[in-house]
């Protein structure tokens, strides 16, 4: 067995893929033993690539844009939670966005991921940051949500199942952001070029590993329903909610695939928020590179064929 490390962050249902990669055998049957690293700072998960330390992370896509242009050789090589599935949680006493003003939203990074699309949700009701509200970074979204039930943080993104948690217990829904940006790439499967480079063949076998429980995850409900649960400690009923969610809106892409309308509107959407004259690029495929996927995709291919 070959040892590689997929950095992601928190127990959350986001990492579900990579769960039943692991869990279902699929690394093992590639002869590989990868190691599931997970990491609560969001900004780490992306970190422990350029520093070594992971060969690959599910990590905010958002990352992957500001280490190219600083320099960085970080490359997107599939999806993972390619439409959004948060709702928009506040506290009980927050009703309307209008009650945000004075109080305090909490973000997963004020660098990069969910604070461009809060700037972006709140500033199409006319709140602006910082003069109408405090934004403060909390992590994912399990942080989030004990933040949002200690009363630290007056409202944030939660994402399934912990919006439907939030609100059986009485929080409120401010908006479905999916419902005004159904199309956004929050996290995807990345690498960094120069380790790809030099272990094309160790990398293909991951990646076909990747593309298995992708399709996987579409077809055995119970088999993930089973590992979520196992993994994240939801209940079974939520559990089942999440995936009939990520399922019929394609949040985890079939085909293992980034979108590129996503990733375009992720681009779009932090411009919009934050000045970045180092932007280079502006396309979506320059940001992404799909030639490892379709390798993968011919080798799953003729092992099928013969």
């Amino acid at each position: 067995m070959e040892k590689l490390t997929l950095a992601l962050t928190s127990r959350n249902y986001f990492n579900l893929p990579a769960w039943i990669a692991r869990n279902a055998g699929l690394f093992a049957e590639e002869g590989l033993a990868v190691e599931i690293l997970h990491l609560e700072a969001i900004d780490a998960v992306n970190e422990a690539v350029s520093e070594g330390r992971a060969e690959f992370a599910y990590g905010v896509t958002e990352h992957v844009i500001l280490d190219a242009e600083a320099g960085g050789r970080q490359v997107i090589l599939g999806g993972n939670v390619n439409r959004l599935p948060f709702s928009l949680i506040s506290v009980p006493e927050v009703r309307r966005f209008e009650d945000l003003r004075g109080r305090t939203i909490g973000v997963s990074s004020l660098r990069a991921g969910s604070s461009s699309l809060v700037m972006r949700l709140l500033a199409a009701r006319g709140l602006h940051h910082p003069r109408d509200y405090e934004m403060v970074a909390c992590g994912p979204i399990l942080a989030r949500w004990e933040k949002l039930r200690s009363g630290e943080i007056q409202a944030g993104l939660q994402g399934a199942p912990l919006n439907y948690i939030a609100i059986d217990q009485g929080f409120n829904t401010l908006c479905e952001p999916r419902d005004e940006v159904p199309w956004f790439q929050f996290t995807s499967l990345n690498a960094d070029r120069r380790w790809l480079d030099a272990n094309a063949a160790l990398a293909l076998r991951f990646l076909r590993a990747f593309l298995r429980a992708h399709e996987r995850f579409h077809a055995d409900r119970a088999e993930a329903n089973a590992i979520a649960v196992q993994e994240s400690g939801v209940a079974p009923n939520y559990a089942d909610r999440a995936w009939a969610e990520y399922a019929a809106a394609g949040i985890f892409p079939r085909d293992g695939e980034a979108s590129g309308e996503g990733v375009q509107a992720l681009i779009e959407t932090s411009a919009l928020i934050r000045e970045l004259p180092a932007r280079g690029r502006t396309r979506a495929e320059d940001y992404i590179d799909r030639s490892w996927l379709a390798e993968a995709r011919r080798g799953l291919e003729r092992a099928a064929s013969g």
